[in-house]
This record gives C-alpha cells, sequence and structure tokens, in this order.
C-alpha cells in the first residue's frame, strides 16, 4: 500500500465556508510526479434512525438547496467543536423532532464522499423515545414525521428516497435486522 500514497507538498484554503472550508493541495504522486488535489474540510456528521416502536420512525421533510428539491431523509447534522459523535447525535434528534432518545446505539461510521471531502458520517438509532420540543436553529425548516419502516424501504427501493446517508442507515438496519424492539 506504501506504494499508493499520495504526500502533500501544499496546501491552500482556497475558501472558508460557515460549515466548512475548501483546500487546495499540491501532492506528490507515488512515481514522482505531481497532482492537485481539490477537497472539503468537514468536521464531521451523525444521522439517527429514531424508532417510535417496533413498526415505524421518524423521518423528515426538508428542502435542500443543493439539489433544489424539498427530500425525505433521517435526522442528521453536523458535529461542532470539541463535541462528541453521540453527543451531537442527541442534540440534532432533538433539535429536529423534539424527541430526546432513552437509548442509542451507535450502528458503523463511513465516509460519505472520500474522493473530494474529509466528513465521516456516523450512523445511530434511537428508541424509547421521550417527546419534550423541538429546538432547531433559526434557519432550519423541516417537518418530521412518523412512517412504518417497511414504507422507508420501500420508499428507497422505488427511488423516492435517495440521500445516502438515509438509505445506508435504513438498510443496513435491515439487512442485519437491528430493529432495537426485535
Amino acid at each position: 500500500m506504501a506504494g499508493l500514497v499520495e504526500k502533500k507538498i501544499k496546501s491552500t484554503r482556497v475558501h472558508r465556508g460557515s460549515a466548512v472550508d475548501f483546500y487546495q493541495d499540491v501532492v506528490r504522486l507515488p512515481d514522482g510526479r505531481r497532482a492537485i488535489r481539490d477537497y472539503m474540510k468537514h468536521p464531521g456528521a451523525v444521522t439517527v434512525v429514531p424508532f417510535l416502536n417496533k413498526k415505524e420512525i421518524l423521518i423528515l421533510r426538508q428542502h435542500r438547496y443543493p439539489v433544489g428539491k424539498t427530500i425525505l431523509e433521517i435526522p442528521a447534522g453536523k458535529i461542532d467543536p470539541n463535541e462528541s459523535p453521540l453527543t451531537c447525535a442527541k442534540r440534532e434528534l432533538l433539535e429536529e423532532t423534539g424527541y430526546w432518545p432513552r437509548k442509542i446505539k451507535r450502528i458503523f461510521s463511513f465516509w460519505p464522499t472520500p474522493a473530494f471531502a474529509t466528513e465521516t458520517m456516523h450512523i445511530y438509532m434511537a428508541w424509547n423515545l421521550v417527546y419534550k420540543e423541538p429546538d432547531r436553529e433559526e434557519d432550519e425548516f423541516l417537518e418530521p414525521f412518523p412512517i412504518k419502516f417497511s414504507k422507508v424501504v420501500d420508499l428507497i427501493k422505488t427511488g423516492k428516497i435517495q440521500d445516502a446517508k438515509s438509505v445506508i442507515a435504513i438498510l443496513t438496519i435491515k439487512t442485519f435486522n437491528l430493529n432495537p424492539y426485535q
């Protein structure tokens, strides 16, 4: 594998965003030539599959500006500085749905787009939920609603859910039979 490693020669931040930064690095390739690598530096994120009971979960309707559509997805959010993924998962679930988990479990982590971003996404499932009140950020507009887990799987199959984190989380739970109520 050492013959596959690219070594950073120079790194330049080309844009500082409100949530992420963009970089352009010059690297030395394994054969000695130089190349440019553009990427987004991301602090990491979480996503949560909230089980209301054995058969239902909560999903969200949310408009996503980059794709220009209102989509269906599970709760998720960016990890704040000095925040653990677990703390973030609980916070995001409460912010977006109004529910606090009495039980929560990490399923696994993955890189959504390793070709051009440093983001690591941590998937959790939560259950034994207690309703409090949503505590949304001022620029966050979304609609949580309950849906049968089997219906969510059908929405993925028919292409009505295309959000990668949601597809990966839901199909992982289904494939490995991870429903906490079974």
